[in-house]
């Protein structure tokens, strides 16, 4: 079995909608944790986490200035996983034609 370690760790953070809203929110621009945990109603420690969890998966940077920790979309931007998925999407389009193919030369002999 091929192994995708960072592909994994693209898609366990992907996986939950939070993570999936601060990386929305932070495509249109950097913001501090406060700014991203305001609308969650969730507290700095929970964001903390998500946070941890994107940066892992090289989705977000953080940089720490003073007291304000901002966080900016990563280096990564999901190419790995809209590759793998492009990949798949190419196999399955591929069997899916086979099998209308199979399914109309049937239909064609049966008429």
């Amino acid at each position: 079995m091929v192994q995708f370690p960072r592909l994994d760790q693209t898609f366990a953070a992907l996986s939950d909608p939070t993570r999936r809203e601060i990386l929305a929110r932070l495509s249109q621009g950097p913001a501090s944790i406060s700014e991203l945990a305001e609308p969650f109603g969730m507290t700095l420690t929970g964001l903390k986490k998500h946070i941890h969890v994107l940066e892992e998966a090289e989705l977000v940077t953080t940089e720490k200035v003073g007291r304000t920790r901002t966080c900016r979309l990563g280096p990564r931007h999901l190419e790995d996983a809209v590759q793998w998925i492009d990949e798949h999407r190419e196999r399955w389009e591929r069997r899916m034609d086979g099998i209308e193919a199979f399914l109309a030369k049937k239909k064609g002999a049966t008429t």
